[in-house]
């Protein structure tokens, strides 16, 4: 059992291995890592955008959509300068579509979708009473998920995973007698591939939009400082959280830990932005 759990996890990263691709330059922070990607960029852009525009009628409909206008220009301000800057490590992001919209939601979040499509929530500013600066660090994460095209790749390997326990299924049924045994080793499969392989990827995803967005800040003239301070408020409202090998982020600990070690390579982009006019 133990030999055919391992041969999966196995088949599944060699899987992974046969078509990669590096989507971005490394900027300061280097960030190399070649990526796994199935899907094509259009069909996934395709998607967010569609994903986005029902987003945007929804908050419409519900009147939640940009019903502040001083807070939309700040916002919108913001996310100007952090554009800029984008080219660095991608310079086809100079001709995306970007939009900027803010929503009215409790919820601390924010995100940018592939193609450039970034929606603020209020609580984010509200309940943190973020500085632009926290703003900043928040908006340059979300922004570095997209050049970086972590949807993409997420999606990518949720495929392969699906094919891997097809395939495991149709060997398991082909040659388990007990309904129960079988059903206990999908489960575990599923387990050893999400452990192994799904959240350790999406774990190096979150460093990587970390270094990316503390790079793009810096660039854009936001002090990387407000990283650390933002994680801090974070950490803070979130409360208890799972170990972090059990999650999608890496731990508050760990992001504060990690971002304090770059600002120092960071810094003098942020101090160069400063002079400028």
């Amino acid at each position: 059992m133990k030999k055919l759990l391992l041969s999966l996890l196995a088949a599944v990263m060699l899987f992974t291995g046969c078509a990669t691709a590096q989507t971005t330059q490394a900027g300061v922070v280097g960030v190399q890592r070649r990526q796994f990607m199935l899907l094509s960029e259009k069909q996934v852009e395709s998607m967010s955008a569609e994903s986005y525009l029902a987003t945007l009628q929804e908050a419409g409909k519900n009147k939640t959509l940009n019903t502040d206008a001083q807070q939309l220009q700040r916002v919108r301000t913001i996310a100007n300068r952090l554009i800029v800057p984008t080219v660095t490590f991608r310079t086809d992001a100079a001709s995306w579509k970007w939009e900027v919209n803010v929503q009215d939601s409790a919820e601390v979040n924010a995100y940018c979708m592939p193609g450039g499509k970034i929606m603020v929530f209020k609580g984010l500013i509200s309940k943190l009473n973020a500085t632009d600066d926290e703003l900043a660090a928040v908006m340059g994460h979300e922004i570095a998920h997209a050049l970086r095209e972590h949807g993409r790749e997420r999606m990518s390997e949720a495929y392969v995973q699906q094919i891997g326990m097809f395939g495991l299924a149709a060997l398991v049924g082909a040659t388990a007698k007990d309904e129960q045994k079988a059903a206990a080793t999908m489960e575990i499969a599923s387990l050893v591939t999400t452990i192994g392989l799904t959240l350790p990827h999406s774990r190096e995803q979150e460093r990587e939009a970390d270094r990316m967005g503390l790079e793009l800040a810096a660039r854009a003239g936001y002090d990387p400082q407000a990283a650390v301070s933002l994680w801090r408020k974070m950490t803070a409202a979130g409360g208890a959280k799972q170990p972090e090998f059990l999650s999608t982020h890496p731990s508050g600990e760990s992001r504060i830990s990690d971002l304090q070690g770059l600002i120092p390579t960071v810094l003098p982009l942020y101090e160069e932005a400063k002079r400028q006019p």
